[in-house]
């Protein structure tokens, strides 16, 4: 293989591209929402839905690929191995992704007449847009194996700047189409669809380029499926679970509720969604990094590499999260500015970051399980939430709408973290779970708790735009500043895992 970055450029890259892939699809929400109207985002809101529930066909391949080129990256005369393997995967995938986009055409008229509810958009309108979602999906779809492959070689800062163009002329086009042609959501997608096959072409590209060379041409090859199958299995187990666990709220509340009210809940959602992408830039370089340690480093290291990267995600997500959770109204009238969509959301968003900062603080822990191969841990408690889940969700959301869904998520993760990492720690670094507990994670909570309370008490009210401004970013900044404290020695192990040396 080739040398890789260290995990330094490949931490710097993901952040830069997630905050510039995060700062784009914020800032161009509101655009959509005035050009077409909150109803017709929701529709934007059913295509979010439909990809996350399509990663159900993700089959663990994607992980798998990352997990077993990390691996081969470091073994010797692996080069016909690692090429064959992304042949195979190539081909399963490409045929997915066709199958998808048949599926969404052929189900699109089911969906418009008995699913979406909608008194103010046409079906016919829906049904297309639905079509075009189909097409977008199949061209999309493919890129998940090349992302794949390119992270678990460590060509991370190739695919960040990928990513970023992408994003850039996705949003930007889409935006230009909606003003000089026809504000219409069926031109959305079909702009959408251009950008994603493009994009899809130009990773399977930069991927197959990465590659080491081999003396044969690259083939597909079922032993490679056979061999990787007892990871693969599970990580399918993990993949329908998940996508399950995460989405149960979108299907159950786009059935519920109104395109409108639905519009109202993702609009929320995908700022939550945004503390996510602050901790996926720390799994995506650290991931390849303990796969590689677990194939041949020591208990010490790993522990040392695993409490870093805790660490950091807690000083990164936490600021930001506990500024949103206080300030959520206020964040939504400087952002959206239209007191309807603020007053239908607020309180939705509040609840939503609880519980999605408490999935990301779990993301290391899963990250280990995955590097250590164990994926049945994540199988079976994900197995056993979603069995409780759905008719509470059901229950919660016919009592509180969306504010119910939202609540749910909450109970689920608390669920998670009480019961998740005691288990985890029996098996994995084992002494180990009362650190993560009080330094990695409670300390600095209850810090930047108390920051964000006490700011929240001494903003006044009926507050400029500009007093409201300043007081959610000193708030963040201190909070910043509290949890680096709060973790001890982060500085000084923050500073060794970006090293140009940990690679």
């Amino acid at each position: 293989m080739k040398s890789t970055p260290s995990v330094r450029h490949n931490i710097a890259a993901n952040f830069a591209g997630k905050a510039w892939r995060g700062i784009f699809g914020l800032a161009f929400v509101p655009i959509y929402i005035k050009l077409m109207g909150v109803e017709v985002y929701g529709l934007i809101g059913i295509f979010m839905s439909l990809t996350a529930l399509l990663a159900l066909l993700d089959m663990g391949l994607s992980a798998t690929l990352n997990r077993e080129l990390s691996r081969l990256s470091v073994a010797e005369d692996s080069a016909q191995e690692s090429r064959n393997l992304v042949r195979t995967f190539e081909v399963i995938y490409w045929v997915i992704g066709f199958l998808i986009g048949i599926v969404v055409v052929v189900l699109a008229p089911v969906i418009t007449k008995h699913w979406i509810n909608s008194p103010n958009v046409s079906n016919e309108i829906i049904e297309q847009a639905l079509l075009t979602m189909g097409l977008l999906l199949a061209f999309q779809w493919p890129g998940t194996i090349y992302t794949g492959g390119l992270r678990g070689i460590q060509r991370q800062v190739l695919l960040n700047v990928v990513q970023g163009v992408s994003t850039m002329v996705r949003h930007f086009g889409a935006v230009l189409v909606l003003l000089f042609i026809s504000p219409s959501i069926v031109l959305f997608f079909y702009w959408q669809a251009f950008v994603a096959l493009f994009t899809t072409i130009v990773l399977a590209a930069c991927l197959w380029k990465s590659l080491p060379k081999a003396e044969k041409k690259s083939i597909f090859d079922k032993g490679l499926l056979v061999k990787n199958w007892k990871f693969t299995s599970g990580m399918i187990g993990i993949s329908v679970m998940v996508v399950l666990l995460t989405q149960l709220d979108k299907i159950i509340l786009s059935k519920m509720l109104t395109l409108e009210m639905f519009g109202y809940y993702m609009l929320a959602f995908s700022v939550a969604n945004v503390l996510l992408s602050l901790v996926n830039p720390v799994h995506s370089a650290l991931f390849p990094r303990l796969s590689q340690l677990v194939a041949g480093g020591s208990e010490a290291e790993i522990s040392e590499v695993y409490h870093k990267g805790c660490q950091l995600v807690s000083v990164i997500l936490l600021p930001v999260a506990v500024t949103l959770v206080f300030f959520a109204e206020e964040m939504l009238i400087l952002w959206v500015g239209d007191p309807v969509i603020v007053s239908n959301a607020h309180m939705i968003l509040s609840l939503l970051i609880i519980g999605t900062v408490i999935n990301g603080l779990m993301t290391l822990p899963y990250t280990l399980q995955l590097a250590y191969g164990w994926t049945k841990l994540t199988l079976y408690k994900t197995i056993v939430a979603v069995i409780l889940l759905v008719p509470l969700m059901v229950w919660m959301v016919q009592m509180y709408h969306g504010i119910g869904a939202a609540l749910v998520w909450i109970i689920l993760n608390v669920g998670l973290l009480i019961f998740e990492i005691p288990i985890m720690h029996q098996r994995l670094l084992k002494n180990e779970m009362g650190k993560w507990y009080r330094r990695d994670i409670m300390l600095p909570v209850l810090v930047v708790t108390l920051i964000g309370y006490i700011a929240r008490e001494i903003l006044p009210a009926d507050s400029s735009k500009l007093v409201m401004l300043l007081v959610i970013l000193s708030t963040c900044i201190l909070a910043f500043v509290a949890s680096a404290w709060a973790t001890g020695n982060l500085n000084r192990k923050a500073i060794d895992l970006l090293k140009g040396n940990n690679r």
